[in-house]
């Protein structure tokens, strides 16, 4: 997988926590969606990090101005923003096994930042976008 740099800006989201002893990310972003009126248009995001009693995910969804997270039952909170690595996973659905590798690839060949969280971004039903929070990053040369 061919990285790239990107800088990302601070992202407000809705989340739900992630059971990693139980059904998973697949189970908090089917609850996720259940409160959301509408998928159309939402952009979704997964954050992990790596904590001393293992890992940490939330199935996350970009905030609009018209959420009610009070109504909607669910919990508030930021994608910071910063310098992150970026690859695709194209046929994500088909590919999901090779994810957790492919972020280790990233973290073991790059100037990982474990501060921060690593990010996925669901662009469509075959594109997933992964994001690793790197501390330094080669020049980035003007467009």
């Amino acid at each position: 997988m061919e990285n790239s740099y990107v800088e990302l800006q601070v992202i407000p989201v809705l989340r739900v926590k992630a059971d990693m002893k139980g059904k998973g990310p697949s189970a908090a972003f089917d609850l996720l969606e259940s409160r959301l009126p509408s998928l159309k248009g939402r952009k979704f995001y997964g954050t992990f990090q790596f904590k001393p009693d293992g890992e940490e995910y939330y199935a996350c969804v970009a905030r609009i101005d018209s959420d009610d997270p009070g109504k909607m039952q669910l919990e508030t909170g930021v994608i910071p923003g910063g310098w992150y690595a970026h690859g695709k996973l194209m046929d994500w659905e088909k590919n999901l096994s090779k994810l957790p590798s492919l972020f280790e690839e990233m973290a073991r060949t790059l100037d990982g930042d474990p501060e921060r969280l690593s990010l996925e971004f669901y662009r469509s039903q075959a594109e997933l976008h992964l994001f690793l929070p790197v501390r330094s990053h080669p020049p980035i040369e003007a467009a």
